[in-house]
C-alpha cells in the first residue's frame, strides 16, 4: 500500500483529529513528509481539514476519489472535469485496460447522449463510463446495455425507494421525469467484441431542471443528499455479477417487468425518419416492436422514442 492510501486509511479509521506526530510514528516517516502526502491529499479532492491538532477528514460523504472504492481504487480514475468520460475511457480501453474499469468525473464540458446530442453535467451529478470485456458474439451485444439499464432502475428502487421505470431505449424515468440516460460505444477487434464503454449520466445531487425541465434528481426526490461514491459501488458490484452469469431471457424478463414504454403509443426518431405505432415487446435484441394501425408490425432497434408518460 502506497503511503498516501496508509495516511488515508488512518484517517478513515480515526474517531476524530489524529496529529501528524502519530501519523509520523505510525507510518515511520517525517511529519514534513506527513504534510506533503496530506497535501498530495487534498489536491485530488480528498477533504482533509488540518489544525494545529493534527488533520481529520471532513465530513464530505459525497466526495469522489479513488480511495473511496477500496479494492476497486486501481480501477477508477477520477477526474474534476474532463470533455467526454465515453472518450476517456475509450482511449484507456485501447490501451489495454482492466476489465470494469471506470472513469467518473465532477463535471463533462462536451458530454453527450443518443444521436450526439449535448448531455447536461452539472456538479453534483454523478457522470462515469465503465469498460468491459464481456465474453460475446457481437449480435449479442445489446444484452449489455439493457443490463446497465435494469441494474441502475434495480438500484434506484432497492436502495433508495424510488419508483424508477426504463423508458426504451436506455432511459430511466421518475413520474415521467427523467433521472437517468445510457449510452454504449463498441469497438470490434478481429471479429469479436473488443470493449464496450457503457456511458452513464445519473441525476444525484444537482439541479438538472435548469437545462431540462423535465428532469428530476435523486436528491429532489428523497429531499437529501446522497453519497455517489455508495451508489456507484453498488452499481459496479450489480452490473459485474449481472454480467458474470448473463442470462438473455431472464435479462428480457426483467426489463419488461420494470418499462414504461410497452402498451403505449409511440414515435420514435432516427436521423432519417420518424416510425409510429405501438410499442408492444422488445425482441431478443432489445429492438421495439411495432405495431401499426392495420395489424402490421416493424421492429426499430435504435432513436429517440417519444410519447405521453402519462396517458395509456
Amino acid at each position: 500500500m502506497k503511503t498516501r492510501d496508509k495516511i488515508y486509511t488512518l484517517l478513515a479509521e480515526s474517531d476524530g483529529i489524529i496529529s501528524g506526530e502519530a501519523i509520523s510514528g505510525e507510518l515511520g516517516i517525517s511529519r514534513v513528509s506527513v504534510w506533503k502526502h496530506i497535501r498530495g491529499l487534498v489536491d485530488a479532492g480528498i477533504p482533509v481539514a488540518a489544525s494545529a491538532r493534527g488533520y481529520e477528514l471532513a465530513v464530505d460523504e459525497d466526495h469522489l476519489t479513488p480511495l473511496a472504492f477500496g479494492a476497486r481504487k486501481n480501477l477508477i480514475h477520477v477526474h474534476r472535469e474532463i470533455p467526454s468520460t465515453m472518450d476517456a475511457a475509450a482511449e484507456l480501453a485501447r490501451a489495454g485496460c482492466p476489465d470494469f474499469t471506470v472513469v467518473v468525473t465532477e463535471r463533462q464540458t462536451r458530454g453527450r447522449g443518443r444521436m450526439a446530442r449535448v448531455w447536461a453535467s452539472d456538479a453534483g451529478g454523478l457522470y462515469f463510463t465503465i469498460v468491459v470485456r464481456p465474453e460475446l458474439p457481437i449480435d449479442r451485444a445489446h444484452l449489455v446495455n439493457l443490463a446497465a439499464a435494469v441494474e441502475i432502475n434495480g438500484l434506484l428502487r432497492s436502495s433508495y425507494a424510488v419508483d424508477a421505470w426504463l423508458k426504451w431505449p436506455n432511459d430511466i424515468l421518475v413520474d415521467g421525469r427523467k433521472i437517468c440516460g445510457c449510452l454504449s460505444q463498441m469497438e470490434i477487434e478481429g471479429g469479436v467484441i473488443g470493449f464496450l464503454c457503457i456511458g452513464i449520466g445519473l441525476n444525484v445531487n444537482n439541479d438538472p431542471s435548469r437545462g431540462e425541465p423535465n428532469a428530476v434528481s435523486l436528491k429532489d426526490i428523497l429531499g437529501h443528499s446522497v453519497p455517489r461514491s455508495r451508489i456507484l459501488t453498488e452499481f459496479i458490484d450489480r452490473f459485474e455479477t449481472r454480467l458474470a452469469a448473463i442470462d438473455s431471457e431472464q435479462l428480457i424478463r426483467d426489463w419488461k417487468a420494470n418499462n414504461n414504454t410497452i402498451g403505449r403509443r409511440v414515435s420514435v426518431a432516427t436521423t432519417k425518419h420518424t416510425r409510429e405505432g405501438t410499442a408492444v415487446d422488445i425482441d431478443e435484441q432489445g429492438g421495439l416492436v411495432l405495431e401499426r394501425e392495420d395489424g402490421s408490425r416493424d421492429t426499430v432497434i435504435y432513436g429517440d422514442c417519444f410519447y405521453d408518460t402519462f396517458d395509456r
